[in-house]
Order: C-alpha cells, then structure tokens, then sequence
C-alpha cells in the first residue's frame, strides 16, 4: 500500500491561512478566498517526500496511460480483442492500493464507461481539478455548471497507479492518479458554493470508493 500522502501534506498554510484537509483548501479555493495556481501546488507535491515515492515506484507515465486507454476503450478490431485484458492484467502487477483516508479530485460528472471499466482518471491537485471543471462547463453549451468530485478512499482494496508526467512539459501539473480497480463508488454529499455561503453547514465530503 502507498504511504499516505494527505497527512504528510496536511496542514497547510496559503495566504496565512491553514488548511488541515484537501477539502477545506478546495472548497476555500472555489469560493476564491485563496488563489492557488496548479505550477505553485505542483511544486509543493514535488518537493513532499512521499509523492516522491508515489511517482518514482511506479512505471506508469502519461504516454502508456493514453495507449492504455485507447486500447480499452476500442471495439472494432476483433484481432487485438484479447489486448486490452491482458494489458490491464500487466498494468495492475504493478499497480499499489491506494492508502485509506486518501483524498483525489476529478472534474465534471463521471461517464457512464467509468463504471464499466472501472477507470478513474483523478488528481491530488485542487487547482488542477477546478481548472478542468471550468474547461468542462465553457465546452458544454446545455450545462454550464462547474463540477469538483471528491473522492475518499475507504476500501483497502482500491488499485492506483500515481502517474510520474514529463518535468518539461505542461503535462507535469496534472499530478494524475488513475485509480485501476472499485468495488463502489457512492455519493455522500453533494455541496454547492450557493449553499455553503447561505448557511454554516459542515463541507463534508462529496464521494466515497471502497
């Protein structure tokens, strides 16, 4: 099992204020009371010690997560059928669980193929996550609404692979972590920016994967 990385992160200070969980700092974070870029997150991560070791153990990189997933995903070329099973059987050799109480974010509403597949593209980036819920709401003409997912780890059997991205290119602030395999994935709480503003209600968290 991967060390725990939000209790090596956690407390932390921005703007003279301290954040104990990744959801309050999220949460401050959309209701703009800090002002947090992906690069200055980024470089927080890597100077920790132990999303060092996240993404050095691992031989996952962002090139064989794309192939990986186009291979999953295809249907129509009945000779490489069997590849995508016996890549994923490969992959999760390698893969670790992920460590209880871990918290991981993704943008906008889960697709249907998720459950299917049971392949969860998420992040441990707060900024990098509210970054692609706005990509997400600009894109979508019918529903422009942004979503932040959070996702808790309460299982002992949930498989990830923490994705070590190129240092020299744009890709290094997705700080990705794709969750291989879930028995479940429930919704706890669903919390707006509306609501929170209007009452004192406890931000708690808004899904669990066990």
């Amino acid at each position: 099992m991967l060390s725990s990385l939000d209790s090596s992160l956690y407390p932390q200070v921005w703007e003279q204020q301290t954040f104990t969980s990744p959801q309050a700092l999220l949460l401050s974070m959309l209701n703009n009371e800090v002002t947090i870029d992906a690069n200055t997150f980024t470089k927080r991560l890597l100077a920790n010690d132990i999303y060092q070791e996240w993404i050095n153990t691992t031989v996952f990189g962002r090139y064989l997560h794309r192939n990986f997933t186009a291979f999953y995903q295809q249907t129509e070329d009945s000779f490489n059928v069997e590849m995508p099973a016996l890549f994923r059987q490969e992959l999760t050799r390698h893969a670790q669980y992920m460590p209880l109480g871990q918290v991981l974010f993704f943008a906008g509403e889960m697709s249907k193929v998720v459950r299917q597949t049971k392949l969860l593209t998420t992040t441990v980036n707060p900024a990098t996550a509210i970054i692609n819920a706005q990509k997400m709401a600009t894109h979508q003409v019918s529903y422009s609404k942004v979503i932040v997912n959070q996702i808790t780890i309460v299982g002992k059997q949930v498989l990830g692979f923490p994705i070590r991205h190129n240092k020299r290119t744009s890709e290094r602030l997705r700080n990705e972590v794709l969750i291989m395999d879930f028995q479940d994935l429930r919704l706890v709480n669903e919390v707006t920016i509306e609501d929170i503003k209007k009452s004192n209600i406890d931000p708690t968290l808004n899904f669990e994967s066990d």
